[in-house]
């Protein structure tokens, strides 16, 4: 370090508050609904060399910190003062932007000639063109399908507005005016910031601010090595699964070892399935990506809360995420719905730290952001607007029940106040709160999932519900905690016919018809026996426990209704007396213990090393193939619905003979065998 800890201290609350400025500059001036209201967007400062050195603690998408410039502002070439970078390509920007409606601004901030520092902000814009209305579908197979895909070029040529690009822009979405809105917001965004800068520079002189970008990133690497020094040391492995691509009824495995040494840790991915030709990949670039690693910035700060936020939070953390993986995909691979893998991937990193830090980490949280998306057609043109970003519960952890109804495991977005969304788009808010029975039960409760209802009052409308996941496979439980609530989307028409529906590509409205999505509830902590009477019945009276599950899941006997209701202690001794709780580190739920009967942790290693073998564009199709006919043997719905002893017999029996025949292609292909 090169800076006194005091004039350090000082840049580096300095260089915080002016990015919290430019978010708040950026919101403050934001046309979209899903800017101004669900945050979903950013700013920071970075350093000469590409990495945040500054990034906003209370405002703004907060799992961005690990994203680096570098990439982008390469491929640029040489900038000049007033220059401003967009770029939205999660390849040719190194995985800087994640998806293509995620629109990413670069200004370097000069003084006497040189880079001081960069500004960066984003937006999640309404719409940037594609096949379907808001860009983004779980069934699109190549990014050509997203949207417009723009590598970085400059929007702002030393001051002046590059007019054609952004002509450019306007011609490729539904929503330009809202999507011109949210540029200019960004650029006055960035405005702030090189203001602030140029400020904090007259105070205490360039080099000392040059100096403060790499010793804030350093003392931040510190606080974590020290941090995950409190760790076990070992290696530790789980693996979770995505309910399917949303194209097949194949699910989609996410494998990740940690291990854990002195102070830094390892993420290994080798497991994981090959990219899937649907939307559900991330563009890692094989490095300690934003969407891989935000479970270890959650622990680290956890462990350090007060640990400054910038590059430095990831400097320990080393990746293995093998290339033309569903964690580490090659173009064209469509990234769209990469928010959903990146929740799986918290899943099992939280899986696999739990071993590592029992008393720390919670079990898993609901497990889903799903921005319910409506759009209409007017006169004018399209409406396209996020309802809600939908989440569900926080698990519960030793010590804690799980919060309900909100979950930051990857995004702290806000919710839109229904006044707003009534506002904006041709709907009628009927139910918007927690979801009953949904929490895993345990000593500690899992956090409640939410429940959306709405009515549709114009015809025409569509409906998006992009990330919908965990209809299948549930929110684990740990230490004989019980597993969440599976999410259910259910479509009422105007006389009153319901479907439930799976995941969506876009689902056609008629006025009068009702959507009601119910979130996921996450897992529960310990024994649900030991909860103790009067926590039970305070959820029953509070509505998040029913009393039915509160005497078949906690064996706790609950008469009366309101503040009328008591405990029944000499039926709850009953009930408490005759149950079998589960127990184990981790409660996976019926439907996991189901597909893991069919396709073991042996089985599925096998089964991915073999299509690794194979050229990378026929992996996804062998691997659709081979588990799909194991599927073909079982009854529609599996694992959601059971199978005999029998029918699991032969299903597995064939699925055995079809990867060791896929091992031995493999090899013969290699020349191994003749």
């Amino acid at each position: 370090m090169k800076l006194p800890p005091i004039t350090l201290e000082i840049i580096g609350n300095k260089l915080t508050a002016l990015a919290e400025e430019m978010c708040l500059t950026l919101q403050r001036t934001s046309r979209s609904l899903y800017v101004k209201e669900t945050a979903d967007f950013c700013c920071a400062l970075a350093g000469p060399d590409g990495r945040f050195s500054a990034y906003p603690r209370g405002i703004g998408v907060s799992g961005f910190v690990g994203l680096d410039l570098t990439a982008a502002i390469e491929a640029v070439g040489p900038l000049e003062d007033g220059d401003v970078i967009v770029t939205n390509d999660p390849y040719r920007s190194g995985g800087l932007a994640t998806h293509l409606t995620d629109i990413q601004l670069i200004r370097p901030y000069f003084h006497d000639g040189a880079v001081i520092g960069y500004g960066w902000a984003f937006i999640h814009c309404s719409d940037i063109g594609g096949r379907v209305p808001s860009s983004l579908s779980p069934t699109n197979q190549e990014i050509y399908q997203e949207g417009l895909q723009i590598p970085p070029v400059k929007l702002v040529r030393a001051g002046e507005p590059a007019r054609d690009v952004a002509a450019l822009l306007a011609a490729n979405s539904r929503s330009p005016e809202a999507n011109e809105g949210d540029l200019q917001a960004m650029l006055a965004a960035l405005r702030t910031g090189g203001e602030r800068l140029a400020a904090v520079v007259a105070t205490h002189g360039s080099a000392d601010v040059l100096a403060a970008h790499g010793d804030l990133v350093e003392y931040t690497a510190r606080r974590a090595r020290a941090a995950l020094s409190r760790l076990r040391e070992g290696t530790y492995r789980f693996t979770d699964y995505l309910d399917d691509d949303a194209r097949t009824p194949v699910p989609v495995r996410v494998s990740v070892t940690v291990t854990v040494s002195a102070d830094s840790l390892h993420l290994d991915f080798t497991g994981s399935d090959p990219q899937v030709e649907a939307a559900f990949n991330i563009a890692s670039h094989g490095t300690a990506h934003a969407w891989i690693t935000t479970r270890v910035l959650a622990l680290i700060c956890t462990l350090d809360p007060s640990a400054p936020l910038n590059a430095g939070l990831i400097a320990p953390v080393g990746v293995t995420a093998p290339e033309g993986s569903v964690v580490n995909a090659r173009h064209p691979a469509a990234v769209g719905i990469r928010h959903a893998t990146a929740s799986r991937v918290n899943d099992a990193l939280g899986g696999a730290l739990a071993l590592a830090a029992p008393d720390v980490m919670p079990a898993a949280s609901s497990g889903l952001v799903v921005p319910v998306v409506v759009a209409e057609r007017h006169a004018g043109g399209q409406n396209v607007q996020v309802l809600e970003p939908m989440v569900g519960g926080t698990g519960a952890r030793a010590g804690s029940d799980g919060v309900d109804g909100r979950d930051s495991g990857i995004s702290n977005l806000s919710n839109n106040p229904v006044e707003t969304v009534e506002t904006e788009i041709g709907v009628e808010i009927l139910r918007y709160g927690l979801r009953p029975d949904s929490g895993g039960a345990g000593r500690w409760r899992g956090g409640s999932g939410l429940e959306l209802s709405f009515r549709v009052t114009r015809d025409d409308s569509r409906l998006l519900a992009r990330g919908l996941e965990r209809l299948r496979f549930r929110p684990w439980g740990r230490e004989g905690g019980g597993a969440g609530a599976p999410a259910e989307l259910v479509v009422a028409s105007a006389e009153g016919v319901e479907r439930r529906v799976g995941k969506i590509d876009v689902l056609a409205l008629r006025q009068g018809d009702t959507v009601t999505l119910r979130t996921s509830g996450a897992g529960g902590y310990g024994d649900p026996f030991e909860r103790p009477e009067s926590e039970v019945l305070r959820d029953v009276v509070s509505g998040v426990v029913s009393p039915g599950a509160a005497a078949r899941d906690y064996g706790v006997a609950v008469t009366g209704q309101g503040a009328r209701a008591a405990v029944d202690h000499e039926g709850t001794a009953e009930l408490r007396a005759a149950g079998t709780p589960a127990s184990g580190a981790h409660v996976l739920g019926p439907e996991r213990d189901r597909w893991d009967g069919l396709y073991d942790e042996t089985t599925a290693d096998r089964l991915i090393a073999a299509l690794f073998r194979l050229p990378a564009p026929a992996r996804h199709g062998r691997r659709v193939r081979v588990l799909g006919e194991a599927l073909d043997l079982l009854p529609d719905g599996f694992p959601s619905v059971p199978a005999t002893d029998r029918e699991l017999e032969g299903a597995r029996a064939g699925l055995l003979e079809a990867v060791a025949a896929l091992e031995d292609e493999a090899a013969r292909s290699e020349g191994e065998l003749p």
